[in-house]
């Protein structure tokens, strides 16, 4: 349960003012038809994301329990300094004839790659090898981000105090890299 909950809530928390939910904002507010848009969010993010998970769990197989705690640990207390640099996006969001699900699907698919949230899910499945619990709880972080936005459109996303949230995300990746970070130390010291 732990996977799933720390996955869902940095996920969560990352994801508000990141370039993929300004992606989903933007689409909203051109498209205006919120469900094909919200099914595409998710197919997307499912495809993303379990390939991401798959990485991490690959990769922490690979490691020392220590070297693996050590690099998880890192890589999330950078994602948390990441977070303080605000995402912006170009109105530039492809329309085309392909339909609105297709257009949002190809779009985040493509503005997930290497962005902070797919970062940190191969980072968290790395780090807890539960591939299903760690998916689960990103995809639900990122739906519980983006579904709000793309209903209430741009009078939600003005809202919200997005600084604020960044710097409490910040804090919370800093946080769980720490722990990982002390898990390492606490290998090496029991390994010696």
């Amino acid at each position: 349960m732990e996977a799933f909950f720390v996955s869902f809530s940095t996920v969560a928390l990352a994801e508000v003012g990141d370039r993929t939910q300004l992606l989903a904002l933007l689409l909203a507010t051109r498209f205006r038809k919120p469900w094909p848009i919200i099914a595409a969010i998710f197919a997307a993010t499912l495809a993303n994301h379990l390939a991401a998970g798959f990485v991490g769990v690959w990769f922490g197989r690979l490691l020392a329990p220590s070297l693996l705690d050590g690099i998880v640990g890192v890589s999330l207390v950078v994602t948390g300094l990441w977070m303080l640099k605000p995402d912006t996006i170009k109105d530039d969001a492809p329309a085309g004839n392909a339909g609105v699900f297709m257009t949002t699907l190809v779009a985040f698919f493509l503005a997930e790659m290497g962005d902070k949230t797919q970062i940190a899910t191969v980072a968290l499945a790395a780090g807890y090898r539960n591939l299903t619990a760690v998916v689960a709880g990103t995809i639900s972080g990122m739906m519980i981000a983006d579904v709000p936005v793309v209903f209430a459109g741009s009078a939600f996303a003005s809202r919200i105090p997005v600084r604020a949230i960044h710097f409490v995300a910040s804090g919370l990746f800093a946080l769980v890299g720490v722990v990982f970070i002390t898990r390492a130390l606490l290998h090496v010291l029991a390994s010696h």
